[in-house]
């Protein structure tokens, strides 16, 4: 039957129009006839999945329970009563709570197209990290509308656990349409957080017709496609919900967008564009790009907390085998296929489990040290590029970023090992160490030595060289890394990046971005540093949530060139930007006011040789070709914002660079 298979689904997108043929392999969960044909598949996928609630114990912030409701239980606390047993919920005069691990008892990743090679993990949603839900929701004097806004975590929370995020994924994209959805709506973020982007009607199977799947953080309740008698629901407002026979006001899922909900009825917090308060997840791995030409074939519980994640690249098959140690690592192995095999070993922020604490969503964690556990050759994600490695900590990161937190300066001078902290011998030689972030000579550290950034914020993008900011604007010195693992190279003077294409006030021209023609500016530079022997070129922008996202990869550009003409072709190679798509990805961003971009031209002592095609070449692995041959950098930070009423995500992405 369809509901067993990797159907191709027709949907219209959330502009209208007439429908269009998927051929994304993602359940056509809202289709009537497939829900009705859903119930043999629930009981089939936990015989194959059954994710244990371990390491999970709930902690119950509310002083109320099913085992102790001192009194009657409130009907949205009894909507999640089906999972009580995977799930900790309790409540209070306000508020209900929703505790669990992040991970359902369906199975999934099955037909993903759009991969950013993430893999479920169990998450600490537990007590003060816990889902918060309004009893008693109110009604806003102005709904707040989802669509361009709410990008970040979730909008609701499913009644088995799962949080649901906005339709769109955070640059704009409808996840369901572009094939980053798997066979139940859902998928995992940059924290390895399963979450879905799609109302989840198929818990109508266990919950019953027209009881509520998933409750908004609003306080309101998320119904199926229909009615309880299943009739089909009328006079729906803007936010695609109503309030009819008394049962009180409720959303209805839909079939296209808006999926889930298209506002919010009651009142809500946002904050750095997400609902507030929410919990976070808790990362142990570095958020990847998207993989192109996977496509996940399978997901399995292979035994005790072990799973295995089974796709293809171009026909090449693949897997991700790996397990959630009691001991709070997390070892992976990744059969790359043609490409070898590999192993790492994680480990969350201060090795306590999977448990408390937490980051924002998409955020990192420890990796151990290499040799530290992973045993065989050095570990490289699915496609080349860097390992899927930690974040969080003390994190030792290339300069400008790869996604994640900035490098700490002064740990990247003292922290010699790189293991996160400063021993008895790092500390002894730690004044010396101190002197050579001293860059004016004046015998002290002032803030913008000592933390890296240039006065006012500045440049983002970090790390070496010169920073130019445009024609006839001063520049201003970066932070030079002295022992981070890949160094920026000595700060030259002199060596400055210019574009005769961008004005004195630094603003980027709207033909250079994804408003208008799209092609890249014209860049000029002088005063590279003596033995440079090739030029390579990076384009990225600090993201909120600290995501790195680059939008220009090219290396192996001549020595003898001095400069770069508009729309550049033909010249050096070219890698892939965060959407993975190849060549210049004119920046597009989501939301209103100023975004900065930061172009860093590096001067190399010799020609990079990145792993993999160039095709699939990311920053990071740019970056990690450069290491050692880094003479200097130079930096050019431009500003651009959005047309007023601009809407859309970017051209051709694929990807999701948090849910």
């Amino acid at each position: 039957m369809c509901a067993m298979q990797q159907c191709s689904v027709s949907s219209e997108s959330k502009t209208g129009g007439t429908p269009v043929p998927r051929g994304t392999g993602i359940l056509p969960v809202f289709r009537i006839a497939a829900v009705a044909a859903v119930p043999l598949l629930i009981p089939l996928a936990v015989a194959a999945v059954a994710p244990k609630l371990a390491p999970f114990a709930a902690a119950f912030p509310g002083e109320r329970t099913f085992e102790r409701p001192a009194g009657a239980v409130p009907v949205a606390a009894s909507a999640f009563a089906p999972f009580r047993e995977r799930l900790g919920v309790s409540w209070d005069a306000d508020y209900f709570y929703i505790e669990g691990n992040g991970l359902p008892d369906h199975n999934m990743m099955v037909g993903i197209t759009a991969w950013q090679q993430q893999v479920p993990l169990p998450q600490p949603y537990v007590g003060e990290n816990a889902w918060r839900v309004p009893l008693k929701p109110v009604p806003a004097a102005e709904p707040a509308m989802i669509e361009g806004r709410f990008l970040r975590g979730a909008i609701a929370i499913a009644v088995n656990g799962i949080p649901i995020f906005n339709p769109q994924n955070n640059r704009g994209e409808v996840s369901y349409e572009i094939g980053e959805l798997d066979q139940w709506g859902g998928h995992c973020g940059r924290a390895d957080d399963y979450h879905y982007h799609i109302a989840p009607v198929h818990l109508e199977t266990v919950v019953g017709k027209g009881k509520p799947v998933a409750y908004a953080l609003d306080g309101y309740p998320v119904i199926g496609l229909t009615e309880a008698d299943g009739s089909a629901p009328k006079h729906l407002d803007q936010c695609h919900g109503h309030d009819h026979d008394g049962i009180g006001y409720h959303y209805h899922a839909a079939e296209r967008y808006p999926y889930v909900l298209g506002g919010f009825h009651g009142e809500v917090v946002e904050a750095e564009g997400q609902v507030d308060p929410q919990p976070r997840a808790q990362g142990v791995r570095e958020a990847l790009q998207a993989l192109r030409g996977a496509e996940i074939t399978g997901f399995e519980k292979t035994g005790e907390n072990a799973y295995q994640l089974s796709y293809t690249v171009d026909g090449d098959p693949r897997t991700v085998r790996y397990r959630i140690g009691e001991d709070g690592t997390f070892p992976f192995e990744f059969d790359n296929g043609r490409e070898g095999k590999t192993s790492e070993v994680y480990r969350v922020r201060g090795g306590g489990g999977v448990g408390g604490g937490g980051r924002p969503p998409g955020g990192g964690g420890d990796r151990l040290p290499r040799g530290g556990g992973g045993g065989g050759p050095e570990m490289r994600p699915p496609g080349g590029g860097r390992p899927p490695g930690g974040g969080g900590g003390p994190e030792m990161r290339p300069p400008g970023g790869g996604g994640g937190q900035r490098p700490d300066p002064l740990l990247l001078v003292l922290d010699t090992n790189e293991d996160g902290y400063l021993d008895a011998e790092e500390l002894e030689v730690a004044e010396e160490r101190l002197k050579t972030l001293d860059r004016n000579g004046d015998g002290r550290l002032d803030r913008e030595e000592a933390t890296g950034r240039p006065p006012g914020g500045g440049n983002r993008g970090g790390g070496g060289g010169m920073e130019a900011r445009g024609p006839g604007r001063d520049p201003a010195p970066a932070p030079a890394s002295v022992s981070s693992p890949l160094p920026a190279g000595k700060s030259v003077d002199g060596f400055a990046l210019t574009s005769p294409g961008i004005g004195e006030d630094g603003r980027l021209p709207v033909a250079f971005t994804g408003d208008g023609a799209g092609v890249s500016p014209p860049l000029s530079w002088e005063g590279a540093p003596v033995g440079t022997k090739s030029y390579a070129l990076i384009m990225d922008h600090l993201a909120p949530g600290d995501e790195m996202k680059s939008y220009w990869v090219m290396w192996d550009i001549p020595a003898s060139m001095t400069s770069l003409p508009e729309d550049a072709s033909e010249i050096g190679q070219v890698g892939v930007g965060f959407r993975g798509e190849v060549g210049y990805e004119p920046p597009h961003s989501q939301g209103p006011g100023d975004k900065t971009y930061v172009l860093h031209l590096y001067a190399l002592s010799d020609v990079p040789k990145p792993a993999g095609p160039p095709d699939r070449v990311s920053r990071e692995a740019l970056l990690e070709a450069m290491d050692g041959r880094i003479l200097g950098r130079a930096d050019l930070s431009v500003v651009y914002a959005r047309p007023e009423g601009s809407t859309g995500g970017p051209r051709g992405g694929k990807g999701d660079s948090r849910p």
